[in-house]
């Protein structure tokens, strides 16, 4: 993480110092840091899955299976997770990070600290899953 700027401190800067290059260097390191927890993680769930113990107890197997099919949506995610990272820290480099791809509009802070691979405003995300329960509901 950036040295000299905090979470406390990006939140309490001034609109006008939005995406500034020293508030790109902090995303740009927190972004770093996620793609390297992430990455680790991924292969220490592949190497869990890799190694299934012996359970002779069905009960026991039956958990294990459900574990297992567990570990596999969250693997899903996280692999899905490093794309949306790559392409977060290459908006860093060309100066777009942290505005809607939609208004251009600015994400906001809090919102870049909770999902720091946001790439829409909260209003644009919400009417975008809105049109997807929509679309999803309809299909039924």
């Amino acid at each position: 993480m950036s040295k000299t700027l905090t979470k406390e401190a990006l939140l309490a800067a001034s609109e006008d110092d939005y995406m500034n290059d020293e508030q790109l260097e902090f995303f740009q390191a927190l972004l770093n840091d996620l793609k390297q927890q992430t990455m680790a993680h991924i292969e220490e769930m592949k190497a869990s899955l890799s190694q299934p113990p012996e359970i002779n107890d069905e009960v026991d197997r039956a958990q294990y299976e459900e574990e297992s099919r567990l570990s596999l949506r969250i693997l899903d995610r996280e692999r899905k997770l490093l794309p949306k990272i790559d392409k977060s820290l290459r908006r860093i480099k060309d100066k777009s990070f942290g505005y809607c791809l939609e208004t251009g509009e600015p994400i906001g802070i809090p919102r870049l600290l909770i999902r720091p691979v946001s790439e829409y405003c909260a209003d644009v995300k919400m009417v975008n899953e809105g049109r997807e329960q929509h679309y999803y509901s309809q299909r039924k």
